[in-house]
């Protein structure tokens, strides 16, 4: 049977939907101050940090600790793949064992490994609110300047993600005047719909030639509603997009107002540009070779979801990629698994490649 690994299995067990985080939090700064870590804190937004080493050159190794909410029991099971492939065995189920506990453990546990390099500072960071407003990377990406990024999501063992769309939503509002049913004018929600399929229609024709889905502009109709006050009709939706590098948040927004015509367009939340790593760089290259080291064929995927990457990649300005153990088609679901050899491989990976990396 594969040895539990602690730092995944406490982590996991320290449930921590966005907002709620600080069990998970303290554990994690607990648990980096265990394995040695030069200093393990938590800093004024909530993240845990732990950094190892004190050299004048860093690298920052950025996770999240929060989850979706949605408490799965933990537990390790069998693998439930038959037959099993060979060193396959033992799986653990729980909330965040792929998005992103995953991650975040094994860069815990393979900086720990490595111990205090000369020269060099690596920071662990464990975010806080990355599946909301992304509070925690928000407050990092001030407070360092690394010469190497790596952050933390699941995208296997044996792949790297060097790029994620941006994303963009927003409430579009319209109001008319109240109407008999009889009459023959356009109610509200009529208008509203009419806005929506001017939207896809658009979308639709931005995307005509463009192959992969990276490069698409995705819309979501997320939510609908209606009513009316004051005699007057109004009717609500809640539009989510999916950027491509090219089109960015404040260009979809004007193009959206655009479609709106009288209707009122009011972005929500935080909106993010897409962005896209280097490839050729030292650290994809200390990655490329650490994968085929533990006999792996390396691959790149760029995705159509956001990060923390987002966040700090423009900010930072240095070679960056996405690297973490878990299948993401598990994210957010109520099957979420993540096996522990693939773990135990990614930490191998890891190691090596901060290892190749700094000498």
């Amino acid at each position: 049977m594969t040895a539990l690994p602690e730092t995944l299995l406490g982590l996991v067990k320290a449930y921590s939907p966005s907002g709620a985080e600080r069990p998970a939090v303290e554990y994690l700064v607990s648990r980096m101050q265990a394995l040695g870590f030069s200093q393990a804190t938590i800093d004024a937004a909530g993240n845990a940090v732990g950094v190892m080493g004190s050299g004048p050159r860093q690298i920052v190794l950025l996770g999240h600790i929060d989850t979706v909410p949605g408490e799965i029991p933990v537990r390790v099971a069998p693998s439930p793949l038959t037959p099993l492939p060979e060193g396959e065995g033992q799986v653990l189920y729980g909330r965040g064992s792929v998005d992103a506990k995953g991650p975040l453990a094994c860069f815990v546990d393979a900086v720990a490994r490595l111990g205090a390099l000369e020269g060099w500072q690596l920071v662990v960071i464990g975010a806080v609110e990355e599946e909301r407003d992304s509070d925690g990377a928000r407050h990092v990406v001030s407070a360092y300047r690394p010469e190497f990024a790596i952050i933390g999501e699941p995208n296997r063992w044996d792949r790297l993600a060097l790029g994620y769309k941006g994303s963009a939503w927003a409430e579009l509002t319209v109001r008319r005047e109240q109407a008999h049913t009889a009459a023959a004018q356009e109610s509200a929600c009529e208008a509203a719909i009419a806005v929506w399929l001017a939207a896809k229609a658009w979308a639709e024709e931005f995307n005509r030639g463009r192959q992969r889905v990276f490069d698409r502009l995705l819309l979501t109709l997320r939510a609908m509603s209606s009513g009316d006050e004051d005699y007057r009709q109004w009717a609500r939706l809640s539009i989510g997009a999916r950027l491509p590098l090219d089109l960015d948040p404040s260009a979809w927004y004007q193009r959206l107002a655009g479609l709106a015509g009288a209707a009122q367009v009011q972005p929500t939340g935080f909106a993010l540009p897409a962005y896209q790593c280097e490839k050729n760089t030292p650290l994809v290259r200390a990655f490329l070779a650490a994968i085929r080291l533990a006999g792996g064929t390396p691959r790149f995927v760029y995705k159509t979801g956001t990060a923390d990457l987002n966040v700090v990649g423009p900010l930072w300005k240095c070679p960056a990629l996405v690297y973490g153990p878990g299948d993401s088609a598990l994210d957010h679901t109520p099957d979420e698994n993540l096996p522990l050899h693939e773990y135990a491989r990614a930490v191998d990976v890891l190691a090596e490649a901060l290892r190749t990396l700094v000498r």
